[in-house]
């Protein structure tokens, strides 16, 4: 093989290297050449690029070398300025088409009525339209890149089943728009196969996956283990409406992290077993940050004598916010109590349950007339 230039001259005869002269050579052996582009040469429309990204789109002389370095592609850009136009009439401002491109350097390649506007009216057939399309592609301008009738469309079909209803689709695009882009649609169905098969109802899979599809997203074994330990380590039955949450908190933790947090139980005198009928009735309490675990404990069992049952029954406690609602109300009662005043005298559950004005109805406002100095301190306690 001959190299001239980008040229490569190209033998096809085996008995080659088994001929001698030139005359020969051109004679018996069919010559041609083939235009091959070599894997290290630069991008034909690198400079053109690199220009147009500067003074179209604002970007840097650096951040348009290295966007333009990123182009393999070996089409001619002919008329980025058509792009650029069809995203401006879609509702994209400057700033959103500059992160575009920057992400996807290839869209200032595509052809605005063969590729682009198919794309969009899909999502707009969904339900996405006006500044919910924008947004959404905006987030994730790898959607634009993906097939039509190889990606887009199966995908949405996929979301469509799991959810039951464009509307849920478009609800779960609003906030996590990297499901459309996410190339392997296939662990999205089959980790939803996996579930059904568990016995877990499809309206808590619809409900986790408009809460966190990410968990639907990774690879099916990982699933399969999390069942597993959930229904097995754990013993939380299928059929509790804590399975599936316990399989979020278990996913977001690995196993040195939960045993630390259990170790934060032990050490306040918690049993295993203790541990296991809190996790089965609010599995989130294990999913809260070390120091708010100790914060709590400590709170409740060593400042104001709680014991381990009442909590173990009560769970939802431990993950009231402390400085919102705990230590706020606990003072109030405490001043109540001070003052030998009479109040309602209810279970710390439930005191710490009642939403904010049923709080203030029962234990701010009866002092409003008679004890306005008092209901003006509890006032800004529990209301600042």
């Amino acid at each position: 093989m001959v190299i001239i230039g980008k040229a490569v001259a190209v033998f096809t005869h085996s008995s080659i290297f088994h001929r001698n002269g030139f005359g020969d050579l051109f004679s018996s052996f069919n010559f041609r050449f083939q235009y091959l582009y070599s894997s290290t040469a630069a991008p034909a429309p690198t400079h053109f690029l690199v220009k147009y990204l500067v003074d179209s789109l604002g970007f840097s002389n650096e951040e348009a070398a290295s966007t333009s370095s990123r182009v393999t592609s070996r089409k001619n850009l002919k008329n980025p300025d058509l792009v650029i136009n069809f995203l401006k009439q879609t509702g994209f401002d400057n700033t959103q088409m500059k992160t575009m491109v920057s992400r996807v350097p290839k869209l200032l390649f595509r052809d605005v009525s063969k590729t682009l506007k198919p794309k969009f009216q899909c999502l707009m057939d969904l339900g996405l339209s006006g500044s919910d399309l924008v947004d959404v592609i905006a987030k994730d301008s790898q959607i634009v890149d993906r097939g039509l009738d190889t990606h887009l469309r199966p995908t949405i079909d996929l979301l469509r089943r799991i959810l039951g209803s464009n509307e849920n689709v478009v609800k779960a695009l609003r906030r996590f728009p990297w499901l459309l882009s996410f190339r392997a649609h296939h662990i999205i169905e089959s980790n939803m196969l996996l579930l059904k098969n568990y016995g877990v109802p499809d309206e808590r899979i619809k409900k986790l996956m408009l809460r966190n599809p990410s968990y639907f997203a990774q690879n099916p074994e990982r699933i399969k283990s999390l069942l597993h330990r959930m229904e097995n380590d754990f013993r939380v039955p299928r059929d509790s409406s804590s399975f599936l949450y316990g399989c979020q908190v278990l996913n977001s933790l690995n196993k040195s992290k939960l045993e630390k947090k259990f170790g934060i139980f032990r050490s306040f005198g918690w049993s295993d077993d203790d541990i296991l009928k809190m996790f089965r009735k609010l599995p989130f309490c294990v999913g809260l940050s070390e120091v708010r675990i100790h914060k709590a404990l400590n709170l409740f069992m060593k400042e104001l004598g709680i014991g381990t049952a009442y909590l173990v029954s009560h769970p939802a406690i431990l993950v009231f916010s402390m400085e919102k609602r705990v230590v706020p109300r606990m003072q109030v009662l405490e001043i109540l109590d001070e003052k030998k005043v009479e109040r309602r005298k209810l279970d710390l559950y439930y005191a710490l349950s009642l939403n904010e004005t049923r709080f203030i109805d029962y234990f701010v406002q009866p002092y409003k007339d008679q004890m306005p100095d008092l209901y003006e301190q509890l006032k800004k306690i529990v209301a600042p």
